[in-house]
């Protein structure tokens, strides 16, 4: 149970509270249901490669990194390894200011959630968090439970009120779309780009999947973890789906569109009264908070992970008493609180920037994990006896990369741009890190390092150029 709290924390944060908005801000409802049919094939394909490498590979605990980096090498791991950690501290950034945001609505100080006064509390509540991360899992995994209970129950409560109020005759007006007062037809030119729209929203609320696998090396066993991210994929996608649909049987696509964060606290109010309102308030506070602290303890680990296997500063393998990697949960702190205050210079679009460069540069991260099955499960070593067989895992490790290829895709330029700029960015930490595991190493020795680390590089000047430019930052 505590496994499958982390994971379903893991991934309901604060998003599911404005998923109606999220959606039908660019697609109706028959491009939702698409979408969701796309998105639970491929999310399942990558929670499944998870699956098949607890089994097939339970030596390699903590998950993505370890995968990377034995499939692909050192430089590959730790570009995963440091995508992942800094990628989330985007993640828990976007936390603050959604939380901060939703708190407004009892304390009205706090408008947009990167003002002033919000950065002061998020920066509070960051700092309450590293204290509790301090603890360790098991020692938190109490709390993840009621957590987990405490982000559901508003989130039944609303299914079952819409539920009451839903009319069919609305959900299948304008089904593919609206053009003015004109119904739109099937068509791919129609369809397609509502859904291609909708991707970084689903990808950033299955962030998490991988929950149960990064804290494995804390798991009482590996079938443990493959349950607990089979139950947690499969809750959270049934949860995704309805709330997403319902409330397309109550209002047009428009009037969902332009609904007010979050969106269902907006639904509640219009229908049911202020109660509903305040319950779904108070559930965003709840749920992001549970998911920080759930985030805050898979974070630590990546890290720690990466140090004890050289890529990483010998300091981040640094665990107090509690067995928590306290080196790094500070490091993961500080960042957090720098970007957080940087937030406050992107204006009104605080939350969508933070969640669009978490999404993008979690690809990376998950794409390498698929290679990594496909890899092994290709050549004739691949272990008998376990739950999947190798055609399994050979179509389960093809059919994630294709899926995550086709979301690099999707996501668009821009903030692939700046997720380029990061990952270059990382590249001294990677230096010290192997000269202080290593000092007679050499650095980028094999041609495949060169190449990775030239392409890294050029994408990275590249993106800071594009941005610059498109930004408007400067003109050139």
């Amino acid at each position: 149970m505590g496994l499958v709290g982390i994971v379903i924390s893991a991934m309901i944060g604060g998003g599911i509270y404005n998923l109606p908005q999220n959606m039908a801000a660019d697609a109706s409802a028959g491009a939702i249901i698409i979408a969701w049919v796309i998105t639970g094939v491929g999310i399942w394909f990558i929670a499944n490669t998870f699956r098949i490498l607890s089994a097939a590979r339970p030596e390699l605990t903590n998950g993505l990194y370890t995968y990377a980096e034995k499939g692909f090498g050192k430089l590959i791991g730790f570009f995963v390894a440091y995508g992942y950690w800094i990628c989330n501290c985007f993640a828990l950034v976007a936390y603050a200011v959604l939380v901060m945001s939703t708190l407004n609505y009892f304390v009205p100080d706090f408008a947009g959630g990167n003002n002033i006064p919000s950065i002061i509390g998020g920066s509070v509540i960051t700092w309450i968090m590293y204290a509790l991360a301090l603890r360790g899992a098991k020692s938190t995994s109490f709390l993840n439970i009621i957590g987990t209970i405490g982000k559901l129950l508003p989130v039944a409560i609303f299914i079952l009120a819409v539920a009451i109020v839903f009319k069919l005759s609305v959900f299948l007006e304008g089904f593919w779309g609206m053009n003015g007062t004109v119904d739109l037809s099937l068509s791919f030119d129609n369809v397609m780009p509502q859904v291609q729209a909708t991707m970084l929203v689903t990808l950033w609320l299955f962030l998490g999947i991988e929950g149960a696998v990064v804290v494995s090396g804390k798991a009482k066993s590996q079938a443990a973890v493959r349950k607990a991210t089979t139950i947690g994929f499969l809750v959270t996608l049934a949860l995704y789906i309805v709330v997403s649909l319902l409330p397309l049987g109550v209002y047009s696509q428009e009037e969902i569109g332009n609904l007010a964060d979050p969106s269902m606290a907006a639904i509640m109010l219009d229908k049911f009264g202020s109660w509903g309102e305040i319950m779904v308030n108070v559930g965003v506070i709840v749920s992001v908070l549970s998911s920080w602290l759930v985030w805050m303890l898979m974070l630590g680990e990546m890290p720690l992970a990466a140090s004890n296997s050289g890529i990483f500063p010998k300091a981040f393998a640094k665990e107090n008493k509690q067995g928590s990697p306290s080196t790094a949960l500070l490091w993961t702190t500080i960042i957090i609180q720098a970007v957080l205050v940087a937030s406050f210079f992107i204006g009104s679009d605080a939350w969508t920037t933070m969640i669009s460069i978490t999404s993008v540069m979690a690809l990376p991260c998950y794409l390498f994990c698929t290679l990594f099955l496909f890899k092994i499960a290709y050549r004739k070593d691949y272990p008998k006896g376990i739950f999947a067989s190798r055609g399994m895992a050979v179509f389960t490790g093809a059919a994630g990369s294709l899926y995550g290829l086709w979301l690099i895709y999707a996501a668009g330029l821009n903030y692939l741009m700046v997720a380029c700029i990061v990952y270059a960015v990382g590249i001294p930490l990677y230096i010290v890190g192997v000269r202080q595991h290593n000092p007679q190493e050499k650095l980028f020795a094999k041609r495949s390092d060169k190449i990775i680390l030239a392409v890294v590089l050029a994408l990275g000047v590249a993106g800071a150029v594009y941005s610059i430019i498109t930004f408007g930052h400067v003109k050139l």
